[in-house]
């Protein structure tokens, strides 16, 4: 039966890139090979950059957040970006609690909608986020320990097709239309009010 990259499979297959032989298991973290260990850490480290931009898959537009009895709003511990949903409102992540820039406080008095961008376990993610984190950490990983610019621009070549197809997939998933942007939208000059 066929099933996602696991996180172990995304850490061999970096190994491979540089030469080094794949490792069994990467639960016990003490006694990997420093080799395996900075592979682990990389798409880490790469998945966060990667998921930081905000994807459909990762980003909730209506999600409510409700205040604490000392009215703060505590953010989930996995939140990489928020923004409310009500223009009137100018709020920030300070940490994991939201901050009232117009106010200067982080004490709100109601929920709020916001939209809300987490930051996904490995096994969350589908299968297209995790080829284009993948290679894109195989390259990094790749630079870092050996520093080859023939295997460097062999890795970019697959990266670039992965994130071409984790783009298209995402695109799809959205159903987003040019109307969903404002600039885009005002840029066509509709204009009804024309004589016939």
């Amino acid at each position: 039966m066929a099933t996602l990259t696991t996180q172990l499979e995304a850490v061999n297959s970096m190994l491979g890139h540089i030469g080094e032989a794949p490792v069994n298991s990467i639960a016990d973290t003490s006694t990997l090979p420093v080799s395996a260990s900075t592979a682990l850490s990389v798409l880490d480290e790469v998945s966060r950059e990667v998921q930081t931009m905000g994807w459909h898959f990762n980003t909730t537009n209506k999600y409510t957040l409700t205040p604490l009895a000392d009215n703060t709003i505590q953010l989930p511990s996995n939140t990489l970006h928020v923004d409310t949903t009500d223009g009137s409102k100018d709020v920030v992540q300070r940490g994991l609690k939201l901050y009232d820039r117009k106010n200067n406080t982080n004490e709100f008095s109601s929920s709020l909608d916001v939209t809300i961008t987490f930051l996904l376990d490995w096994d969350d993610l589908h299968e297209q986020a995790r080829r284009y984190i993948t290679l894109r950490a195989s390259r990094i990983f790749q630079t870092r320990m050996m520093g080859s610019r023939e295997l460097e621009a062999l890795i970019a070549r697959d990266e670039f097709i992965a994130k071409s197809q984790l783009e298209e997939v995402d695109s799809r998933g959205s159903d987003r239309t040019i109307f969903d942007n404002y600039d885009v939208y005002t840029g066509i000059g509709i204009n009804r009010n024309y004589d016939i």
